[in-house]
């Protein structure tokens, strides 16, 4: 058959079933394409994405457990992840997100050391169209530089602690708080929600107040200060976090007093350690900070990457612990 009988019979054929693509190829009459300008896109998998997570560090158990979480999470789901530590300084940390962003990554994780100073950097990422997701601390920046905020109400934990606080010392207390990172989230919200709640109890002061940035060998450092300078006149500690609780009580027990007893203490993450501290009597209360965000970060992270829907704060679930329950609970801590 002639080339020009062959287009005379495609030309038939589209008028009588409207618009088809008919091309003549050599091998053969015709093919019938699909529209290569779809728009249809695949969905990402997990195996399919790059993600960079910028950590601030290793200050305390929990972090450790936090770290650990991300990386066993990415591991199990097959997840390609960029791991960058700051080790506290967050020059570093500003510095691993740049890398992140040159390294074309799908999205980027990052526990912000500090609330403030975020701004310039944030702004590269979002130039660069690389979502950023919020883990554990919030950033000091504007809603549309990051897309969700996943982790805890420090608020609220301020004010758990407060209350528990309130009923361990018949609501009479002087008492003495080892802060957080000055500057950090947790540590800003937890030092104004249990002061908020401070204000219902008028025998309950706090007589000082200093970071011990949420480490153990600061907390103890702190505490022996403040022993010194108030001795028995203290009767209550408030740690931002467990690590500090527990260096707190070591100087406690310097000091010659009994933690748990002479001095009631209150703090905040529930780690093993406080655990093992309230089965030996020494720590009373320890309100639940959850470290274990790999599934959560990552199930947000294939959301935000397939542009699915997500909330902008992503609560963790979290309780409160006491001593007659915490033989029982300590086996089914993971960090």
């Amino acid at each position: 058959m002639k080339i020009s009988h062959i287009l005379i019979l495609c030309t038939l054929f589209a008028s009588s079933l409207g618009p088809v693509a008919c091309i003549q190829r050599p091998d053969s009459l015709s093919t019938l394409l699909p529209d290569s300008n779809s728009n249809a896109r695949l969905e990402k998998k997990y195996e399919d994405l790059i993600v960079g997570y910028a950590q601030l560090g290793a200050e305390s158990e929990w972090r450790a457990a936090n770290t650990i979480s991300i990386k066993e999470t990415a591991e199990q789901l097959g997840v390609e992840l960029r791991f960058l530590d700051a080790q506290q300084k967050q020059d570093n940390q500003i510095e691993a997100v740049r890398k992140l962003i040159i390294q074309k990554v799908d999205i980027i994780g990052i526990s912000p050391i500090v609330e403030t100073g975020w701004e310039e950097v944030f702004q590269e990422a979002k130039n660069a169209g690389i979502p950023i997701i919020l883990v554990d601390r919030r950033a000091d920046v504007p809603e549309d530089f990051y897309v969700s905020y996943l982790g805890s109400d420090f608020l609220e934990e301020g004010r758990k602690a407060a209350r528990i606080m309130a009923d361990l010392v018949n609501e009479k207390a002087s008492i003495v708080e080892l802060v957080g990172t000055i500057g950090s989230a947790p540590a800003n919200d937890r030092y104004l929600g249990f002061r908020e709640i401070l204000k219902e109890y008028p025998q309950m002061h706090i007589i000082d107040s200093e970071s011990g940035d949420f480490t153990r060998a600061r907390g103890r450092e702190v505490m022996a200060a403040f022993l010194k300078k108030y001795g028995n006149e203290i009767t209550a500690v408030y740690a931002h976090n467990d690590d500090m609780a527990l260096g707190a009580i070591d100087a406690i027990e310097e000091y010659g007093l009994n933690p748990g007893q002479d001095i009631k203490i209150v703090s905040i993450d529930a780690a093993r350690g406080a655990f093992e501290a309230m089965i030996a009597g020494k720590l009373n209360a320890t309100v639940e900070c959850n470290p274990l965000l790999g599934p959560q970060f990552f199930e947000l992270a294939l959301k935000v990457v397939n542009g699915q829907p997500i909330p902008k704060w992503v609560p963790s679930i979290e309780g409160i612990f006491f001593p007659e329950d915490a033989s029982e609970i300590l086996p089914t801590r993971k960090y």
